[in-house]
Order: C-alpha cells, then sequence, then structure tokens
C-alpha cells in the first residue's frame, strides 16, 4: 500500500533503524556516556542502510539487488560496528575509550539486518552462506506504534541517563513483534480457508502487513496459472474478506518470445524473478512493464507498486526499474475503510 511515496518511506525505515540502535545501546549503558551511547548508537543503526548508495546510472536494477545485501548480513556485524566506530571517533576522541566506543556501536549496530527481516522487503540476513532474501512479514517496512515506542524510550533514557526506557522500550516492542507474528497466523489462516472455498489448490502464497499497521494484511496465493489477491482485516474478534482481483502468473520461459535469451533485457527479466521471489505478472494497465505483485498501491489491486519497464527495441540496454506509486483520494479513502472494517463497494 503506498500511502507514503518511496522517499518518505526509505526515511521512516533509516529513522526507525537509527531509532533501534540507540534503544539497543542506550539498554548497556553507563549513567554518564548516556548522550554518547545514543549518537553512537543511532548513527550505527543507520550504517547498514549505507548499501543504498550503491547504485549505477545505466542499471537501476543494481540498487534493489545490493540494498538489505551483505550490510545487513549478521557475519557483517563486527565490521559495520568497526566502520561505524571509525566515523564516530573523530566526534568522541577523548570522551570515549575505543573499547567503550566499539561496544555501543556494536549494541546500535547488531540488529539492523535482524530488524528488517522481520518486515516484508527481503534481507540478505545470512549471506554469504546463504542469498536468500529473508523476509518475515511480522510488521510493515513504517509502523508508527513500533517507531514512537523507540521515539519514547530514546528520549527517556537520553533524558535520565537511566537504561530502564529503553529496555522497556525493547519489550514492548518484543511484545508488538510477536503480536505481529499471531496477527500473521491469523491471516494466513483466513487465506487458506478462503483458498478452501475457492476450490483452490495453494501452490505458493504470501501474507504480508499493509502500511503502518497489523491489522489488515495483502494476501497474495498462486492457484495453477493464476494469483489470487485479497485483502484480509483481522481486528480483535474476528476476520474479514475484501475479495480482490486474480492475474496470470508470469512465465519468463514463454511470455517474451522476442527477447534474446543472452540479451542484456532477458538477463535482467531473471535478476528481477529473484528479488520478486517470482512474484511476477505482467501489469494490465501498462505495457511491457513486468510488475512485483506482492506490493500494491491498494491492499487488493492486480496493479504493482514497482516493476521493470522492457525495450524490445534495447535489448543490449538495461530494463528500466520504475515505482508506479500514484494514489488518489478514493485509494487512501478505500484502504481506511477496510483499515477500520467498513463495508465497501
Amino acid at each position: 500500500m503506498a500511502l507514503l511515496a518511496d522517499d518518505d518511506r526509505h526515511y521512516m525505515d533509516l529513522i526507525t533503524q537509527g531509532l533501534l540502535g540507540a534503544t539497543v545501546a542506550q539498554s548497556g549503558m553507563k549513567h554518564k556516556e548516556a548522550k554518547l551511547a545514543t549518537v553512537t548508537g543511532f548513527v550505527a543503526g543507520l550504517i547498514a542502510d549505507a548499501d543504498i548508495l550503491i547504485r549505477s546510472s545505466t542499471d537501476s536494477l543494481l540498487t534493489i539487488e545490493y540494498h538489505r545485501h551483505f550490510t545487513h548480513s549478521v557475519f557483517f556485524i563486527p565490521f559495520g560496528a568497526l566502520l561505524a566506530a571509525m566515523l564516530c571517533l573523530v566526534f568522541v576522541r577523548g570522551r570515549l575509550t575505543f573499547k567503550r566506543l566499539y561496544y555501543y556501536c556494536f549494541f546500535g549496530f547488531m540488529l539492523s539486518g535482524v530488524l528488517d527481516a522481520f518486515t516484508s522487503y527481503g534481507t540478505h540476513l545470512f549471506w554469504p552462506l546463504s542469498n536468500e532474501r529473508i523476509a518475515w512479514n511480522l510488521i510493515a517496512i513504517v509502523d508508527p506504534v513500533f517507531t514512537l515506542a523507540l521515539l519514547a524510550g530514546v528520549i527517556i533514557s537520553f533524558r535520565t541517563g537511566q537504561t530502564k526506557a529503553a529496555r522497556l522500550a525493547l519489550g514492548f516492542c518484543s511484545l508488538y513483534l510477536m503480536l505481529g507474528a499471531f496477527q500473521l497466523h491469523r491471516a494466513e489462516q483466513q487465506m487458506q480457508s478462503l483458498a478452501a472455498s475457492r476450490g483452490h489448490q495453494i501452490e505458493t502464497y504470501i501474507v504480508k502487513p499493509t502500511i503502518a499497521n497489523i491489522v489488515l494484511w495483502r494476501s497474495v496465493y498462486l492457484a495453477g496459472d493464476e494469483y489470487h489477491i485479497d485483502a484480509i482485516r483481522v481486528g480483535l474478534a474476528e476476520t474479514k474478506v475484501y475479495s480482490g482481483t486474480h492475474i496470470r502468473k508470469a512465465n519468463i520461459e514463454t511470455d517474451f518470445p522476442q527477447f534474446d535469451r543472452d540479451g542484456v533485457q532477458f538477463a535482467d527479466i531473471k535478476r528481477f524473478q529473484h528479488f520478486s521471489s517470482d512474484f511476477l505478472a505482467l501489469d494490465p494497465g501498462q505495457e511491457n512493464v513486468l510488475g512485483d505483485v506482492r506490493y500494491s498501491v491498494s491492499p487488493t489491486s492486480e496493479r504493482p507498486l514497482w516493476g521493470i519497464v522492457l525495450d524490445p527495441d534495447r535489448q543490449d540496454e538495461h530494463a528500466s526499474y520504475t515505482f508506479f506509486r500514484e494514489v488518489d483520494s478514493a485509494a487512501r479513502q478505500r484502504f481506511i475503510d477496510m483499515l477500520l472494517g467498513r463495508e465497501i463497494d
């Protein structure tokens, strides 16, 4: 659900990462080092997302390939903490020993990749042992409840110099993630019941939270050669299904006969297939757009939030990775109505 522009969501994601780093660092700080622990932890929490700077002017897929890649691996934590400590050293020289600085940076950095794995985007958490993108789908990339809890803990611990508020914030966020896991389980059960009622045999599926909540979920499952897309509201006592649409799964071996199998753009199709976990469909509203059906501007829509634009006449050039995030007032109101459990047309 694209109620926020992609840049806004990225900034919110960065803020959450920094706040988590600051909170974790505060949880093990000394009273007299409260301000230094907060700042260095915040900076360390941001370092993993420096991979967003890996980009190419001619290959736009390079950015999504390396975002949440090796810098988010659990095996990169000691090196990421060292990089953060080196960056912070100039500001804390003489006020912290390098050992204490590295300690705070290690705490600040260590959960960056893990936090991203709790979302639905996908993180190379165990690279280089595995190239799989881990996505546990427990919370949205932007979730104000999670972020505000961290913010409250950071501010209170920063002002008091005590670890209690930071630890309480981390405890609350842990419980919130557990609630997200419970909500996901309920949504998956409803999706399975829905598919059974339609006589569908599920081959693969994804259920993920929509933006900024763990109440309304987007369900996408493959039955035969079609993806079926629905919104599932998981309330306190009951669930409610908003039936969506269906779209044919793209087959990269048969749907692109005009593309040279050894060409640059066909290689890009396969790269995008890996990034999207093969949740691919041709956008019915735009020619030559191969979309990722896991994400859309509406929980029930088949129109992709992002995709690659192919050009058969320029097969020696890279495909263009593009966002389609236009959201009108009617789409926003429809999302709000579903989130609140209202009837919709």
